[in-house]
C-alpha cells in the first residue's frame, strides 16, 4: 500500500506558475492558471479534453509564451526563456506522443539527449560516442527508469510501455531538476501502468513533477496534489482526498465513480 503520509514542503517552490493565461485570437485556452511545483511532491493535472492541460505544460516548458503571467524557476522569472534554455537550466518535459530514435538502442537514445545537454565543442578530439560523462548520465537515467535490463534492446522493439519508460529515461539524461509529463500513462496496460507509478514515486524524491493524465486512478495514488481545470481554469487545487469529495469537481469531471 502506498505511503499516504506527506513529507513537509520547502516553503519556495522550485517552479511556479502565477497567473498564466493563453490567448488564441479571440480563444481563452488557458485563464489565470496559477500552480507550484515542489521538490517531493507529484502535482496532478487534470481535466477534460480542451480542459487546456497541454497548453499549461507548452508554456511552462517555454514552447509557447504566456499572453499573461509569469513563470518562476527557483526564484527567477524565466517568462521570457526559451525552451532550450529552460530545458538546459533543468525544466524537462514528455510528451503525449513518444520521440525516441526508434532505430536506436535504449542505451544510445540516453547517450544522445546526455550529450544534447551536456555539448562539449571544443572537444574535437573526442569521439561524442566515448563521452565518459556522457555516457555515465545515459546509464544511471537507464538505471533510474528501470531499463538495465534493456539497455542494449532497439528502442522500436520495445512494448509501448517500455518505449514511454524510455522517453522518460531520455529526459532525465539532460539532468532536469523539474519534470512536466504529459499522459505518460497513455495506452498502458496494467502491469505498465504500476511500472510507471513505481518510477514517479522514486522520481519525486529529486523531482518536481507536474503529472497531466486522464487515467483517474493512477492520478489519485500517486498525485501529492491535484489541480482541475475547466475550459482553460483551474476550479479547484488541494489534496487528493479534498479533491475527490469537492462537490464542483465532482459536477464538472469525476462522475458517480469517484464520488463514494
Amino acid at each position: 500500500m502506498r505511503n499516504t503520509q506527506k513529507s513537509a514542503l520547502p516553503s519556495q517552490p522550485l517552479l511556479r506558475a502565477v497567473g498564466l493565461s493563453r490567448r488564441f485570437g479571440g480563444l481563452t485556452a488557458v485563464n489565470d492558471v496559477s500552480v507550484d511545483l515542489h521538490i517531493g511532491e507529484v502535482h496532478g493535472v487534470i481535466g477534460t479534453n480542451g480542459a487546456g492541460k497541454s497548453t499549461l505544460i507548452n508554456m511552462l516548458s517555454g514552447e509557447m509564451p504566456p499572453s499573461d503571467g509569469a513563470i518562476l524557476y527557483d526564484g527567477i522569472d524565466i517568462s521570457g526563456w526559451s525552451q532550450p534554455k529552460r530545458a538546459r537550466a533543468g525544466v524537462g518535459r514528455s510528451y503525449q506522443r513518444t520521440t525516441i530514435f526508434q532505430g536506436f538502442s535504449v542505451f544510445e537514445n540516453c547517450r544522445l539527449a546526455a550529450q544534447a545537454a551536456l555539448q562539449r565543442p571544443w572537444a574535437l578530439w573526442e569521439s561524442a560516442a566515448t563521452c565518459a560523462a556522457s555516457v555515465g548520465i545515459a546509464h544511471e537515467a537507464i538505471a533510474t527508469a528501470g531499463l538495465s535490463a534493456a539497455s542494449k534492446v532497439t528502442a522500436g522493439s520495445m512494448s509501448h510501455g517500455q518505449q514511454r519508460q524510455l522517453e522518460i529515461a531520455m529526459c532525465l539524461a539532460t539532468r532536469p531538476r523539474v519534470l512536466l509529463l504529459d499522459e505518460p500513462l497513455a495506452g498502458m496496460g496494467a502491469e505498465e501502468t504500476e511500472r510507471m507509478l513505481a518510477m514517479l514515486e522514486r522520481l519525486k524524491q529529486a523531482h518536481a513533477v507536474l503529472l497531466v493524465e486522464h487515467d483517474m486512478d493512477a492520478v489519485f495514488r500517486v498525485a501529492d496534489r491535484i489541480t482541475v481545470m475547466v475550459n482553460g481554469q483551474v476550479i479547484a487545487s488541494d489534496a487528493p482526498e479534498a479533491i475527490r469529495n469537492n462537490p464542483e469537481v465532482q459536477v464538472a469531471y469525476l462522475g458517480d465513480a469517484h464520488t463514494s
